[in-house]
């Protein structure tokens, strides 16, 4: 039999990377590789079904530099939205009554129904149009643009809270006081907001504790019906005035994580997905939405990274840095525990919207920042209810990478 080769992969937690060996034949990690990417695409092409006036040889793939691309307008097209794509200054936007999604070319950076995201790629100019890649429209726009037909989206019976760090490892740190009893302190009020709603909670600790990464990954995965809602503050040593909320689901296969410079395609390949990527993204979206919505903190945007327990978890997972405690005016707000009150509801309140999309299957009418007056009403976060389109055909390999 021969030798198990040693490779080393990065963990990663909210604030520190670890090198780590991962003992994994090549062998076995050929067949895993072949396996996950069959899985792939058999499920995937489900999530891109077309309106009944699109058909799967209307999109016009092009090729740009060894990637895939769309065009905005094949986009508009195929999400219905107004003819014409009207032009910003250097952005370019789409709009409907429900939706909206704001392009810049050259950039990561795109706006969706009034909140920040970040695109795996850069949209990009060639030969007169604006392209977006395949992997961008597959994976960030439309799990948001139509969340209600994610497939294999399942109801939500457990909520796994995991609050970040704890015991010898105190996270970041200010003059106020340690991330570890920040997060602990919000998970704890998220949980009866739950509760009562009838959802079972479940801490992966309940006390100043440490617990191993990996640990956090298997409490969630042994839930039944679970999603995973990992809770952080920020730090950061090359900004003192750095602001804002941001939030994290898993990089994509094949994709550089937002945060990362180099595009080297040796170590992005060798990192798998998540099964689960679409439920994640809206998890994500409906969390960042109700929290951007709630308190008027900079939108730092819906981002992607390959941190442990996002990696190592099959569930819906997301991880959200709830402010820096590296800036002084925000890290007084993070040691006021009515502020982190305020935190806690805003998370439930998204969790709960998340919810409702699982279980009937309807796009949530959550955007607070397009609809600000929706940020005053907190009692009932169910989504109006919308007709469920019916079935319609895929779009095959047309436009879906694994």
């Amino acid at each position: 039999m021969p030798r198990p080769r040693l490779e080393i992969a990065l963990a990663f937690n909210s604030d520190r990377c670890h090198l780590r060996p991962w003992p994994l034949c090549g062998t076995l990690r050929h067949v895993l590789a072949k396996r996950w990417l069959a899985l792939a695409l058999l499920t995937l092409p489900v999530a891109l079904a077309p309106t009944p006036a699109f058909a799967s040889e209307d999109w016009q793939v092009i090729k740009v530099g060894g990637h895939d691309y769309l065009s905005v307008d094949n986009i508009a097209k195929f999400y219905g939205f107004p003819a014409g794509v009207p032009s910003r200054g250097r952005k370019i936007g789409l709009e409907d009554v429900n939706r909206s999604i704001e392009f810049t070319p050259d950039s990561r950076e795109v706006m969706i129904d009034g909140a920040r995201n970040w695109l795996c790629f850069p949209v990009i100019e060639h030969d007169g149009k604006v392209l977006v890649s395949r992997m961008d429209l597959a994976k960030t726009l439309e799990p948001q643009l139509r969340p209600q037909r994610i497939p294999n989206i399942e109801k939500v019976q457990t909520v796994v809270l995991d609050p970040g760090h704890g015991g010898y490892d105190k996270g970041a740190t200010s003059s106020y006081g340690c991330e570890k009893d920040f997060a602990l302190d919000v998970a704890r009020k998220v949980r009866p907001l739950l509760q009562a709603k009838g959802l079972h909670v479940i801490m992966t600790r309940e006390s100043d504790a440490f617990v191993p990464l990996e640990l956090r990954a298997r409490i969630a995965n042994a839930a039944h019906n679970s999603i995973f809602v990992s809770i952080h503050f920020n730090a950061t040593d090359r900004d003192p005035n750095a602001t804002g909320f941001e939030i994290y689901s898993l990089t994509p296969r094949g994709a550089p994580s937002t945060a990362d410079d180099s595009m080297a395609l040796s170590f992005m390949n060798m990192q798998a997905g998540s099964p689960v990527d679409a439920q994640s993204v809206e998890l994500s979206a409906c969390i960042y939405h109700s929290v951007l919505g709630h308190i008027p903190e900079f939108d730092r945007g819906i981002k992607r990274a390959r941190f442990a327990v996002l990696r190592l978890t099959k569930v819906p997972a997301v991880l959200v840095e709830g402010g820096f405690l590296t800036e002084r005016g925000e890290s007084r707000l993070i040691a006021n525990k009515d502020w982190r009150a305020k935190l806690a509801e805003a998370i439930s309140v998204g969790i709960e919207n998340y919810k409702a999309l699982a279980d009937n299957k309807q796009r949530p009418l959550i955007y607070y920042r397009r609809h600000p007056s929706m940020a005053q009403t907190t009692e009932d976060p169910s989504p109006t209810p919308t007709p469920t389109p019916s079935p319609t055909p895929s779009l095959l390999s047309a436009v879906i990478v694994p």
